[in-house]
């Protein structure tokens, strides 16, 4: 149905969706809640590492594959559908990733293999990416720019949201009864979100295929890599989401032991500090249009260090007030991050932007699995040293080379 709607007029671009529009909210509903869901999905192993530590007797670098595993699928699925949907169309990429990431959580308690749950975790990871591939752009073809604002903000609010929602639920639910039927309620609920998304999400109607060969696509998505400004911008994404995801990741170890001694359940409600997400990034915005843009991302990156080296306390609540304060940090920062890409690309803006996604999830992957070595040699105090150093380092790093390219 969608192929029958490729050559529409530039003509019907006024009768676009608009806030006064049901279908609008139709759209962004829809959107919202099955970004809510494929978050959740992402990181809801996150607080259950130790639990696979204890239930399938393996390590702590081959339980933080699970995240990992999923990430490394992400970005090979960002890549590939990316592609497919700018072909294919888009509403069928974002039915297809909530199918595919519902599968996994219903298989998964069945098998009792921790190489059946990595390998169904790569594959949730792939399916995940369907929607982000393919979502961003389905909303800018039907929505009015003047709307887009709107429902782009909701959907990344939702982002927060659903990451917040995963880890809690899952180690709230696993605390209680097992983590198998936490799957199992991530499955309902990716169910209830499908047949939402399945009745009210509209088929395009301002989709066009595209024309260009694989081999222009893909020349034109990696041209950014010769564009110094926005390989830095790239390796931003990278450090800032490694130094977050080391955090969060070896959290749930370090509360379990001594002074401590929390239970999954007390510790799953840390997760509600990323709720400092979904005001962290409007509020960047806010700001950074008073005092500009990199002066705003700088002062992100101080407090994300600040918030990570006050976890260092053996104090409880001061433990929290740094999980918050870093989250605030890390969502001014990475939001105005995300934001300077298009400004520094030239060209192929869209490709730009899938480029620093994939660096962001890269991130992702490194502050899991790459960095179990150092909190197993090191402990809690090793880990928050070396990633509370390393934004600031990596920041100090951009400005050298930025006077660099500047005198030359």
């Amino acid at each position: 149905m969608e192929k029958a709607k490729i050559n529409m007029g530039v003509s019907n671009q006024q009768k676009k969706y608009t806030v006064h529009d049901p279908y609008f909210w139709k759209i962004t509903i829809s959107l919202a809640l099955a970004s809510f869901f494929v978050f959740a999905s992402m990181y809801a192993v996150q607080p259950l590492l130790p639990v696979f530590v204890s239930v399938f007797n393996v390590s702590v670098s081959q339980s933080s594959m699970t995240l990992s595993l999923t990430i490394i699928g992400l970005i090979a699925g960002l890549i590939i559908l990316g592609f497919l949907s700018d072909r294919k169309g888009r509403t069928m990429f974002i039915k297809l990733s909530l199918i595919g990431s519902i599968v996994p959580f219903l298989l998964v308690p069945l098998l009792d293999s921790f190489s059946a749950l990595l390998l169904l975790r790569l594959v949730q990871g792939f399916a995940l990416a369907g929607l982000p591939a393919a979502s961003l752009a389905y909303l800018n073809e039907e929505v009015d720019p003047k709307s887009i604002g709107v429902a782009t903000a909701l959907y990344i609010s939702s982002n927060a949201l659903g990451g917040m929602a995963g880890r809690v639920m899952t180690g709230y639910i696993t605390d209680h009864y097992s983590w198998e039927i936490a799957f199992y309620f991530l499955a309902i609920i990716g169910l209830f979100v499908f047949l939402i998304v399945l009745i009210m999400l509209p088929e395009s109607r301002f989709y066009q295929q595209s024309k260009l060969s694989f081999r222009k696509d893909l020349t034109g998505f990696l041209y950014h890599l010769r564009n110094p400004s926005l390989i830095l911008v790239f390796g931003m994404g990278i450090i800032l989401q490694m130094s977050f995801t080391g955090v969060w990741s070896f959290l749930p170890f370090h509360l379990q032991e001594e002074p401590f001694s929390l239970s999954l359940h007390a510790i799953s409600y840390m997760f509600f500090a990323y709720g400092l997400g979904v005001i962290g990034a409007p509020l960047a915005g806010w700001v950074a249009g008073y005092f500009g843009l990199r002066k705003v991302r700088m002062l992100g990156i101080i407090i994300l260090s600040l918030g990570v080296f006050l976890t260092l306390s053996h104090s409880l609540p001061i433990i929290v007030i740094g999980l918050c304060v870093s989250c605030l940090g890390f969502f001014t920062a990475h939001s105005l991050t995300a934001t300077s890409v298009t400004d520094q690309a030239d060209h192929h803006k869209g490709s730009a932007s899938s480029l620093y996604l994939v660096a962001y999830y890269i991130g992702v992957s490194l502050g899991s699995t790459a960095l179990a070595p150092l909190w197993e040699k090191s402990g809690w105090l090793g880990l928050i040293i070396f990633v509370g150093c390393l934004p600031i380092t990596y920041l100090i790093f951009v400005r050298m080379v930025s006077i660099r390219f500047a005198r030359t």
